[in-house]
């Protein structure tokens, strides 16, 4: 299985989702790729701390750049699921990932902002799904807070880009921003950073 991360807006949590994904799976015993297709190299520098770390359930990590339609295919037959962490405004990557993928996830903030923002993406996923009638696409709500009238309203809001919306929802949580600094995913860090006296059930339950 091949997930794209997509989305031409930085800071939506691509890189945060495609960490929590991948190392979530790597958790439950799959052989898990990574793929950094963000110049940046966020993941890159993510995979050599949790190296230096030695942490376990970290999934192999790989930077590819234009080409990722050639020298992905190869490198996905030994993984059970390849995470693709897409670049933001580059739509030529972007469109080659999708279309390499099984399911393209557009993560998108609760604000009218973050939707706006979204819908240009929405445009190319939904051209990607034209292009490849077996892709499935829906969209991450990210970012959200608990509580308040933005976050109660964020889900209907979204729900007008046209794409199906996941019900699971990652939170405005402090993990998210630790948990890379560790070199592990934020359940991983969660269930370390509570001495592993939390089951995992309810640990991942709390990682929401």
């Amino acid at each position: 299985m091949i997930l794209a991360l997509c989305g031409q807006k930085g800071g939506a949590g691509k890189t945060t989702a495609a960490v929590a994904i991948a190392v979530e799976m790597a958790a439950r015993g799959r052989r898990v790729l990574l793929v950094d297709l963000d110049p940046q190299g966020s993941l890159r520098t993510w995979g050599d701390v949790a190296a230096e770390a030695k942490a376990e359930h970290t999934p192999t990590v790989v930077a590819l750049g234009a080409g990722v339609h050639r020298h992905l295919p190869p490198l996905t037959d030994a993984y059970d699921a390849t995470v693709i962490d897409c670049p933001p405004a580059q739509g030529e990557l972007q469109r080659a990932a999708m279309m390499l993928a099984d399911v393209a996830l557009l993560p998108c903030g609760p604000a009218a902002l973050d939707v706006w923002a979204a819908a240009a993406s929405a445009d190319l996923v939904k051209e990607a799904m034209a292009s490849k009638a077996e892709l499935r696409a829906a969209v991450l709500i990210t970012r959200k807070i608990p509580g308040t009238v933005l976050g109660a309203r964020a889900r209907g809001a979204i729900e007008l880009l046209g794409l199906p919306v996941l019900g699971a929802e990652l939170g405005q949580r402090v993990t998210y921003q630790e948990a890379p600094a560790a070199g592990l995913g934020p359940t991983t860090y969660e269930l370390e950073r509570l001495g592993g006296l939390v089951a995992p059930s309810k640990a991942r339950k709390g990682a929401r």
